[in-house]
């Protein structure tokens, strides 16, 4: 398949790109943690996200999204990326909202994704449990309690778990993983935000003998592992977008910086050498772009090997953002990390989305293992 989008996927690309860079620049980034807000993301955004059909942009038609694919969300996430833009978007409509419209029942659907889809409601996915990306080690545990389950053990890195109306939390039973839908209001559950150092914001969430009922479970008990699985793959594909989003945007800064900073009477981009770091940037950001599109489209297409392909999107994505922001570091001088710049804001940023669902090393290893070494 053609590696590149099609018409209507570039209609969306432009309408992203325009909404966010009039209605959440980088600015409103500054904003909000400047002003320590206690939330650290804006419903109103949010809402706004709903209305133009981002929000709920994999849910189908039928339950109030907009029935669109994997392609599209990772167009969404690439825009993100470019204006650092705080939103509920990773966690809702990528994870969360990949696991109710695979594996959820036809309530937990109809209590969730309409108003998921209409920016009325943020729903958080909480998977990790160390420092590290690690979901084959899960050790939260569900276990059977008269008609229901009582679940025992925390979790970090929960994408903006603190404003989350809904947790969506996978815990080990007798027989395999669940994944259970629990209110953040309900006796036992903890939940503590933790602003990143991007200004972006996750949750500790401590589950202390939390009761639920059996129709919390979403799907089958001790079924979660494909469901999880599915809505990790389109994670990492929609995290490595926006690393080439904000890598791509940290370059293009930089550009414009070599082009306006003069030394020795002429424009610095005029210098060979740093003509060479440029090109050499732009090629990599290039071939980092085809893999994030090659593995969204695997997605769409329900390939086998899809997990893969988003491991070396995210692993190539990884490497090329980072090397993007410290370029642009570099290339700027001292001046580059001072929070005068935007470009220490994008290394910040670059450095958060690695580690997210596994950093190049995580992704590594998958392959390696996978190819039998």
């Amino acid at each position: 398949m053609p590696l590149i989008l099609t018409e209507e996927q570039t209609m969306l690309k432009e309408a992203a790109d325009g909404f966010l860079a009039g209605r959440a620049p980088i600015a409103h980034l500054r904003q909000l943690r400047d002003d320590r807000d206690p939330d650290g993301v804006s419903r109103e955004l949010w809402r706004a996200f709903g209305e133009m059909g981002f929000a709920g942009v994999i849910v189908p038609e039928a339950d109030g999204g907009s029935g669109l694919g994997a392609v599209e969300a990772g167009v969404i996430a690439e825009s993100l990326g470019r204006t650092l833009t705080p939103s509920p978007f990773m966690g809702s409509s990528v994870l969360a909202a990949s696991v109710l419209t695979g594996a959820g029942s036809q309530a937990q659907k109809a209590a969730w994704l309409g108003r998921l889809s209409a920016g009325e409601a943020i729903l958080a996915l909480a998977v990790d449990e160390g420092p590290k990306h690690a979901p084959s080690r899960i050790a939260t545990t569900a276990e059977r309690s008269g008609n229901g389950f009582v679940l025992n053990g925390a979790k970090g890195f929960v994408l903006d778990g603190h404003v989350a109306d809904a947790l969506i939390v996978a815990a080990r039973t007798e027989g395999g993983l669940t994944l259970f839908l629990i209110d953040p209001k309900a006796a036992g559950v903890d939940i503590e935000r933790t602003v990143m150092v991007d200004a972006h914001n996750a949750a500790r969430v401590v589950l202390s003998d939390v009761r639920v009922d059996a129709d919390a479970v979403i799907g089958a008990v001790d079924g979660g592992q494909g469901p999880l699985d599915a809505a990790l793959t389109l994670g990492r594909a929609c995290a490595a977008a926006s690393l080439v989003g904000a890598g791509d945007q940290a370059f293009q800064t930089t550009l414009e910086y070599l082009r306006t900073r003069r030394q020795f009477g002429k424009a610095i981009g005029e210098f060979q050498a740093l003509q060479h770091r440029a090109a050499h940037l732009f090629t990599e950001i290039e071939i980092a772009q085809a893999a994030v599109l090659a593995a969204l489209q695997a997605i769409d297409a329900g390939r086998e090997d899809a997990i893969l392909i988003a491991s070396i999107a995210k692993a190539k994505a990884g490497r090329v953002a980072e090397l993007a922001v410290q370029e642009a570091v570099q290339m700027h001088g001292g001046v580059g990390m001072t929070d005068e710049y935007d470009v220490g804001l994008f290394m910040k940023r670059v450095r958060v989305l690695n580690e997210l669902l596994g950093d190049a090393g995580f992704h590594q290893e998958r392959l390696a293992q996978s190819q039998g070494f």
